[in-house]
């Protein structure tokens, strides 16, 4: 597995900088935010001139883009705001190709309508898995027509909060360009701690099949999403990357939840624990 990161770890005025940013720790793909271009996650449009130039500055470096965000609340409270979204997210899809994306990367949301990274009880509601059904079905037809892979990644604090319920939403959508963002950071409800291996392993019987991308961050405490530079915290590292090969996984492993000042110690853990 070759180690990634998240680019918008580098907070720098411009992509060039940025992304040589990411080559000076030696590597070569990201996970890539629109705002190192200067403009939202989600814009209203993306100029074909700014799409080009982005692309042209990946491959003057021999570096890849292995996915792109497209996160926004899937099932806000508001529907206006789901639409909106949605729109955003269309922009997206139909620049991913020009971008040189073959992953727009998504989180499921919450019904908090503030923060969608927190959790909200009515996550659990028949009502919020019917508006996810939606919002899905309908970025899946987008991703079907622009020829890009959306990838949804299990997150407690949202309506997708365990693995069991990503294979659900995997096979209720039945679309072979919906696939999995796995986090092992993410999967601990508050006391699920202890059950570490048991919790990992179910993961990936549930989900190894359907993994397309990797993350690599840490967590300190359970009942949230971790929030710790990789071998900062408590994750069982060496279960998480045995059981990433033994999936058949290949892609990249994607640092991300750290500062710069933690990029050379992250990147040092896993190549360890890569053999690298």
């Amino acid at each position: 597995m070759e180690i990634g990161i998240f680019a918008k770890t580098f907070l720098r005025p411009t992509l060039d900088e940025v992304l040589d940013a990411a080559l000076a720790h030696g590597l070569r793909t990201v996970q890539f935010n629109l705002t190192c271009a200067g403009v939202a996650s989600l814009p209203d449009r993306i100029e074909p001139a700014l799409a080009s130039a982005i692309r042209q500055a990946f491959a003057q470096r021999n570096m890849t883009m292995a996915a792109v965000s497209g996160t926004f609340n899937m099932i806000h409270p508001d529907l206006a705001q789901r639409r909106l979204g949605l729109a955003r997210l269309r922009v997206l899809a139909t620049a991913s190709a020009s971008l040189g994306a073959p992953i727009i990367t998504l989180s499921t949301g919450t019904r908090d309508a503030e923060d969608m990274w927190r959790a909200h009880p009515d996550n659990q509601s028949p009502a919020a898995w019917v508006d996810l059904l939606a919002s899905m079905e309908a970025a899946v037809r987008m991703a079907e027509v622009a020829g890009v892979t959306l990838a949804f990644e299990p997150e407690v604090s949202n309506v997708v909060d365990s693995a069991a319920r990503a294979r659900r939403l995997l096979d209720e959508i039945r679309s072979p360009q919906l696939k999995v963002v796995m986090d092992a950071a993410n999967l601990f409800h508050a006391g699920e701690l202890p059950h570490m291996p048991r919790i990992l392993h179910e993961a990936f019987a549930l989900l190894g099949d359907d993994i397309i991308l990797a993350h690599a961050k840490d967590l300190s405490h359970d009942g949230a999403a971790g929030h710790e530079a990789a071998g900062q915290g408590v994750l069982d590292y060496d279960l998480y990357v045995r059981l990433l090969n033994a999936s058949g996984y290949r892609g990249p492993l994607i640092l991300h939840g750290l500062r710069e000042a933690q990029v050379k110690g992250s990147v040092t853990f896993l190549r360890q624990k890569l053999g690298q």
